[in-house]
């Protein structure tokens, strides 16, 4: 078979030629052909949407479909060429390389000679590296293809910026529960006629798929596949829970999913909202996280968000994280809730964690200033002689253990001042001791 043979046939295939074909998945017997046949996307695909008037215009240009899984990022490529009447070449990131690119780019080169478009879709583009990436640019600015990436990445960080510039970004989104259930009834009326779904059970298969129009299509054909089998006209809760295999929510452990979800768990802790950070944490647990680093995690709130205006709140934390060793999963995940909870409640500083940014970046700027005579090290003859800790203060001999007046910095460097307590907690003692002895220190005449 010609390349140009094998192009042809992944063109008809994917453009869903044989999408009515009884052996067809469910997903690609559904699959839509037009914009007004598809389910969800409205903020792109409604009247005036940028989608649409990309439809509208006949022509196609470069562009970066952004979502999660099953959100319709392939079908919008593939309806593209269709509607626009251009050949169409499919890649995947994970499967291709560079071979694969430029037998792409060859095919395209001989449909061009007959005077024919190509659309060149790579999916899950963020698996290419940069050298990769860039090996579309000059195709792409001769015009040679119309580019299409789909990623369920953040293209910002994921796709090289000189690409990036030469294509637009759409945002897809998950579908909501009532374009699940549209999807949940279309496919009801097209394909699986001779089965009723209570309402239990059309619930439990929508929250299943979780916003994935393509993995309740999936479903379902495992639901049908299992009545026929059980000889089954009806399908209830009960059937669902007994037949399917558990299904954890989608859940994209090292994407941006995940990031979002501890981000706004982050922010509920920092928010002291308990039912807030609960939810986030539980829904982090039931897409699959790792409970370990959710105790990572918890554990640096502790320090940034809450440091000494609660100090109780590290002892939790890291308390709760080894009772999670000592217990593992799903005991010792009760701790870290609880963790999170107390840490929510907590009275909230981020003094301690600014002060030590600001120090950090003075110091990494800042030139190598000496330590200043009094405050050095003496332990030998020659070291007293030089004068090194001559007239220092030892401070558990002066009037309450503290030496009014003494300087600990560097001569020539100003009081930076980098730790300014809250007022809440334990850190509003730590304010008023601190002022205490700063009026110390005036009246000892330090500047």
């Amino acid at each position: 078979m010609s390349l140009s043979d094998l192009f042809s046939q992944n063109f008809s295939t994917l453009t869903g030629s044989h999408a009515s074909a009884a052996h067809a998945p469910l997903a690609e017997q559904l699959r839509p052909q037009a914009p007004d046949e598809v389910i969800g996307q409205q903020h792109l695909l409604g009247p005036g949407k940028p989608l649409r008037l990309a439809f509208e215009s006949g022509q196609p240009h470069s562009m970066i479909l952004w979502g999660p899984p099953g959100v319709g990022k392939t079908t919008l490529a593939r309806m593209m060429a269709t509607q626009f009447n251009c050949e169409f070449i499919a890649l995947s990131a994970v499967f291709s390389g560079i071979k694969e690119v430029r037998e792409a780019v060859a095919q395209a080169e001989l449909w061009r000679a007959q005077g024919k478009r190509t659309i060149l879709f790579v999916d899950e583009i963020h698996r290419f590296n940069k050298a990769q990436q860039d090996g579309f640019l000059p195709y792409v600015e001769s015009g040679l293809f119309t580019f299409i990436g789909a990623t369920t990445e953040n293209p910002s960080f994921e796709v090289n910026s000189a690409l990036l510039s030469r294509a637009s970004v759409y945002v897809l989104k998950s579908l909501d529960e009532a374009e699940m259930g549209a999807l949940f009834d279309r496919a009801g009326e097209r394909a699986l006629a001779d089965l009723a779904f209570d309402g239990d059970a059309r619930a439990r298969l929508i929250g299943l798929a979780d916003g994935d129009a393509r993995r309740l299509l999936n479903l379902l054909e495992q639901v049908r596949n299992a009545a026929h089998t059980a000889k089954l006209a009806a399908v209830d809760g009960a059937f669902i829970e007994a037949t399917m295999a558990q299904n954890l929510r989608r859940f994209d452990k090292g994407g941006d999913a995940f990031y979002d979800q501890i981000s706004a768990l982050h922010k509920s802790v920092r928010g002291s909202n308990p039912d807030g950070a609960l939810y986030w944490f539980c829904r982090m647990l039931d897409g699959g996280a790792d409970p370990r680093y959710l105790a990572r995690r918890i554990i640096r709130m502790a320090w940034e968000d809450i440091g000494l205006a609660d100090p109780r709140a590290m002892q939790i934390a890291n308390d709760a994280a080894e009772t999670y060793e000592r217990l593992g999963s799903p005991e010792g995940e009760l701790a870290l809730a609880q963790a999170v909870i107390y840490l929510a409640v907590a009275a909230k500083s981020n003094a301690g964690y600014m002060a030590y940014n600001a120090a950090r970046a003075f110091v990494k700027q800042d030139g190598s200033r000496p330590v200043p005579v009094h405050l050095r090290n003496a332990p030998t003859k020659l070291m007293k002689e030089l004068g090194y800790g001559k007239a220092y203060r030892y401070a558990h001999d002066e009037p309450e253990a503290y030496a009014a007046g003494e300087s600990y910095l560097p001569e020539d460097m100003a009081e930076p001042h980098w730790y300014a307590p809250t007022p809440r907690g334990l850190e509003g003692q730590i304010g008023q001791k601190l002022d205490h002895l700063r009026e110390l220190d005036r009246k000892a005449g330090k500047k």
